[in-house]
């Protein structure tokens, strides 16, 4: 994780990350709500996006296929889905995120091999434009359990390494 991210684990099964972008608060707004650009930072390292549709509007679904690396066990096509709760344009967005078939139908993560993972998380990002141009997202999914929890932080921090590079070089 780079240096500009902060991430943690609170009791409350919740990942907190906090993390400037040398980037205008539009340009890193743009970046969670353009499906081209989420294309290109949403996932891990090595994992691609072949698909994402995106309503952006209170009561209206995402749905993101993730394919992992070829040649790992994780070389399929995974997909989340989820609702969105709360927008406020270049603020805050507050979204549902469930695993889903490739229709957006809601499966259990048992289903998918992963015990003990709940079937709906929280997600709240908020963006502060800061005064030297820059802005600070502060990211909390809520609902994770805390071993699956720093696995999963540790996957936002790359992606959020790979908004960096998007939205750092325009």
């Amino acid at each position: 994780m780079s240096e500009k991210t902060q991430h943690s684990m609170t009791d409350a099964d919740a990942i907190n990350i906090t993390r400037i972008f040398d980037a205008p608060r539009e340009l890193v707004w743009k970046a969670w709500t353009d499906p081209e650009m989420i294309k290109h930072w949403w996932g891990p390292n090595g994992f691609s996006v072949p698909s994402i549709q995106v309503d952006l509007r209170v009561g209206g679904k995402y749905l993101f296929c993730m394919h992992g690396p070829e040649g790992s066990p994780m070389d399929m096509d995974m997909y989340n889905c989820g609702i969105f709760k709360e927008i406020i344009p270049l603020e805050k967005i507050v979204c549902t995120q469930c695993m889903s078939d490739q229709d957006g139908n809601i499966i259990s993560p048992s289903d998918m091999g992963m015990e003990g993972m709940p079937d709906e998380t929280l997600i709240t990002v908020t963006f502060e434009e800061m005064s030297d141009g820059k802005t600070k997202m502060t990211f909390r999914h809520e609902g994770m359990p805390k071993q699956a929890g720093e696995m999963a932080a540790g996957g936002w921090g790359q992606s959020f390494d790979k908004m960096a590079q998007i939205v750092e070089t325009k």
